[in-house]
């Protein structure tokens, strides 16, 4: 068996069997309040150009659903292309979602990790298997994504996978 990721953890696998597929990581999300502002402030610091601005769509074409229901959660988005990774800035707009809940909970803030998967319903069903529940998902144009909450387990994140079609 292999070595869990802590005392918490209750991973349970196989050698060559694990529940998550990927370990490049391919973005790292912050929610703001106030996306206009936040962009400026990061473009400042790291003397690049302030991303576009742009908005999820609604449930009618990304048939999000947080915590099992669907939703009307949308929001705005800016990326920073940091080279290995993208830094992406989220303010919520919108109903009920994961962003709202941490911006409520602990205001501005590292929000999640993103690894880019194939076969994502598999990967999912794996993890929730091992103690790491979906809290929330939807589609983008030309994919998908899913948020998975690792604390309960000892990752001390929340885990974002995404599908590319």
């Amino acid at each position: 068996m292999r070595p869990s990721f802590g005392r918490e953890a209750c991973f349970v696998t196989q050698p060559n069997s694990h529940p998550f597929p990927s370990a490049h990581m391919t973005q790292v999300a912050i929610v703001v309040r106030d996306i206009e502002r936040s962009a400026g402030a990061y473009a400042r610091l790291f003397g690049l150009p302030k991303p576009p601005i742009i908005e999820t769509a609604g449930f009618d074409e990304a048939r999000t659903h947080y915590r099992g229901q669907p939703t009307e959660a949308r929001a705005k988005l800016a990326f920073f292309d940091m080279g290995s990774l993208k830094l992406e800035l989220i303010q919520p707009i919108g109903g009920p979602s994961t962003w709202q809940e941490f911006l409520d909970q602990h205001g501005e803030g590292i929000h999640h990790i993103a690894f880019h998967v194939k076969g994502m319903d598999e990967v999912l069903a794996r993890l929730e298997a091992n103690g790491v529940s979906t809290v929330q998902r939807g589609d983008y144009k030309g994919g998908r994504y899913a948020y998975t909450d690792g604390h309960p387990v000892g990752l001390g994140a929340v885990i974002e996978l995404l599908e590319d079609f």
